[in-house]
Order: structure tokens, then sequence, then C-alpha cells
């Protein structure tokens, strides 16, 4: 029923082909924009009663909270590693979201199951430096994104462009700590769990970690590996010291001893010439 609804305000301006995923509420097709055959996303979100709407500078009604999130995220000068919103209309039981649609790409999930299961340090310092550099725009621009992960980062296989997408469990970021968390279990800070609450900042700073790991060693760190990595003792063959100095900097433990995350691409990591 819902698709005969899309068909009357986006057909006059888009057309719809496959789908391209599917997850929780939300369905994405690829598209192309009629007026100049652009590629695009179409991602189709159905609303319930945990939807919630938030007002933002510049909009005078309450939007829903992704679509108001994706909006701040692009405020401001073009940041190429976070998607491009490029429409949206909302409506009473659903929203729909028109993105870009970046081509030949896929997520990290898919590309280092290509790669093998993991990536050398080279390819994952290109990788994290854009994925750093998109989540601190995003906190630059007041958007904690709350589910950094290899599933919603996006690579372009010729280019090795980055991309972090899907803010649909996001909040605005403010200092004082959040008590819930609607990201993924496995990426989720280790306060969140001992304490019951987080701060935005760190919160985003241990995601990164979980997925430089993970790039890294084709598997999420155990117990032992954050012990290890605590006290300067865990290492990788093959992986010079830098890498494992910045994997201590963003696993700490304790959320206060973390490396910020204006100050990742900073590190002497990043530095080092290929």
């Amino acid at each position: 029923m819902w698709f005969y609804l899309l068909i009357d305000y986006i057909f006059s301006r888009y057309t719809i082909g496959d789908q391209l995923g599917k997850g929780g509420f939300g369905v994405v097709y690829e598209g192309r924009r009629l007026d100049d055959d652009h590629k695009v996303a179409l991602k189709y979100v159905t609303k319930t009663k945990h939807t919630e709407c938030i007002f933002i500078p510049d909009h005078p009604n309450p939007l829903p909270k992704e679509i108001a999130l994706t909006i701040l995220a692009n405020k401001g000068h073009s940041v190429p590693e976070i998607i491009r919103l490029l429409d949206w209309t909302d409506h009473p039981d659903h929203f729909v979201m028109i993105l870009e649609c970046p081509s030949p790409c896929e997520n990290l999930v898919e590309f280092i199951r290509r790669h093998g299961g993991s990536l050398d340090e080279e390819k994952t310092r290109q990788i994290m430096w854009q994925a750093a550099h998109a989540t601190n725009m995003c906190h630059l621009r007041r958007v904690l994104h709350r589910d950094v992960k290899l599933d919603n980062l996006l690579i372009n296989r010729e280019t090795s462009e980055v991309k972090l997408i899907d803010f649909g469990c996001g909040d605005i970021l403010r200092r004082s700590p959040y008590k819930s968390y609607r990201g993924t279990a496995a990426y989720s800070p280790p306060e969140y769990h001992s304490r019951g609450k987080y701060y935005g900042g760190p919160a985003t700073v241990w995601s990164l970690g979980i997925v430089m790991f993970k790039l890294l060693c084709g598997r999420f760190p155990s117990d032992n590996d954050l012990f290890l990595l605590q006290y300067r003792r865990w290492s990788q063959p093959g992986l010079s010291k830098e890498c494992c100095d910045l994997l201590r900097a963003l696993l700490h433990e304790k959320p206060s001893r973390r490396l910020g995350l204006g100050q990742i691409k900073s590190h002497n990591w990043f530095k080092v010439v290929s």
C-alpha cells in the first residue's frame, strides 16, 4: 500500500529501481532523478509510535529526528565523508529521504570480506582518517551519530572514498550524559554497561576504535585484547607501534583517558609516509 502512496509524489521527480537494502523500519531503493538522470538512493521509513520529531533551526515544523540530524550533519560547507541529503518528504505514517548514491560502493563489512577478512595498515589508515573526520564534523554540527560501525561506512571500490551513512540511531549532541543507547551493542562503550550512562564524544571514539580493530584484525576485540591494550602490552604481527598506540588511545576503558575525537587525525599514525 505504501509503495503506491510513494508513486504519487516520488515518481514525478524520480524513477525507483532495485532494492539496495532493508533494516529496522527502513527500505532503501536505487533511483534516478528525472531532471538530469542523476543516480540517487531513496530511503523509505515507516513511522511508529516511537518515531521522534524535533525542531531544528530554519525549519518551522518538527521533523523526524533522522531527517533533522541528516540536515544538520550536512549544514555548512560540503563534507564528502558525510552522505548528502538531496531531498526529503514527510507524511503522517512515513517519510522518504533522497540521498546521494556513490557508485561503485559497498559497506565496509562487504569490503573487508572481499579483501580476505581484514585490511593492511595503509588501507585501514585511509579509511580511519575519513571516518574520524566525518564523525568529528558531525560533532561540530551538534550531531551524535551513535551507530558508527562497519555497516554504516560506505567505501567507493575505485577511489577508496568513505562516507558515513544512516543517522537513524542518532541524537542531538549535548554536554550532559546519555542514559540510553540506540546503536549496535558490539560498538557500545563499556561505561554504558558499567554505569548506565556515557558522553557523546568518548562513546564515538570508542566506536571508532572498534571499527579500526575490526578492520585490522577481522574480529571484535576480546576482553583479553582490551586488557592488554590498557597496559601497552597488546601487539599484532605486522602492525606498527604507532598503530597499536592509537588503538590503545581509542579503546581505553576510562572515557577520560581516550583520545579526544578532534585529536585523532593528529595522531602520529596518520603522519606515516607510505
